[in-house]
């Protein structure tokens, strides 16, 4: 390919909602290349032009994921293959580059909001509980208002009338969109408070109401959608959280490290029945 194409190809496939939601020029200013180039690029691989190349991820921004059982049944037809584990890792270092790619200027913003407010709501059910889990595990080792949304109990309503003008609140989500975080994410924002998607999609139901989104990729050969670069997300905004609180951030680390360690939360590694053979003849010796 020469460069031009190369750099539009770069565009179509890192960027993909963009393209479906986008004009040719809008799609053609983002990547950097000529309008023209587009469809020169949508000739070359055998499409009639610009709109039938655009088509299929118009498709794919329509109707979303396979169903879970119809790529499991995918799996069992295929097959278990030497290459299997070579293809999730591949798929997952691509997420992360995805995940990289498109939140450069995203996360510093979000995490301006998250820093500023009042208290900071965390949202994520099903397979986005451990995403939303070990965000707001890590952040309360430097903040304490911080709170997990979780809906214990049948409480998800009574614990969104906590949620305020001057809060932030975070939820994640991806297809299938839960509804809870969608509920959530509308109350956060009827509420008055700052809302931060972390989604796979421009359309999912939680980003058309936010603030900031911050976007992955959950692309993956198996059968369940990959969270890798969801929680490469997550980190990264934690990252920068920590950079953004300075030497108080350190302060309130090193505190909540010396709570738990008095509290006994941690054991250190027991060792081999063989080591302390070793040892105890040594000693003899």
């Amino acid at each position: 390919m020469s460069p031009q194409f190369q750099a539009a190809s770069r565009f179509l496939l890192n960027h993909s909602d963009d393209v479906a939601v986008s004009s040719m020029r809008g799609v053609a200013a983002q990547a950097g290349v000529q309008p023209a180039t587009l469809v020169r690029l949508a000739q070359s691989l055998g499409f009639a032009g610009w709109p039938e190349l655009r088509q299929p991820f118009i498709a794919r921004l329509r109707f979303g994921t396979e169903p879970y059982a119809t790529r499991a049944q995918s799996l069992i037809k295929r097959g278990q293959t030497p290459e299997m584990v070579s293809e999730l890792v591949a798929a997952h270092r691509a997420n992360l580059e995805h995940a990289e790619a498109r939140n450069r200027d995203v996360l510093p913003r979000a995490a301006r909001l998250i820093g500023d407010a009042r208290t900071v709501h965390v949202a994520g059910f099903r397979a986005c509980y451990p995403i939303a889990f070990a965000l707001m595990y890590v952040y309360r080792l430097f903040r304490a208002s911080v709170l997990l949304l979780n809906g214990d109990g049948g409480s998800l309503e009574m614990q969104l009338r906590g949620i305020a003008d001057g809060d932030a609140t975070v939820v994640v989500s991806f297809a299938p969109y839960s509804r809870e975080a969608r509920v959530v994410a509308q109350a956060a924002r009827a509420a008055g408070s700052r809302v931060i998607a972390m989604t796979d999609n421009l359309r999912a139901p939680i980003a058309l109401v936010a603030d900031e989104t911050i976007l992955f990729s959950v692309a993956s050969p198996s059968f369940f959608p990959s969270i890798v670069g969801a929680t490469a997300a997550a980190e990264s905004l934690l990252e920068i959280l920590v950079a953004q609180g300075g030497a108080d951030a350190v302060r309130r680390i090193a505190s909540a490290e010396r709570q738990l360690v008095a509290a006994g939360a941690y054991e250190q590694p027991m060792r081999s029945p063989s080591a302390k053979r070793r040892g105890k003849s040594s000693r003899l010796r």
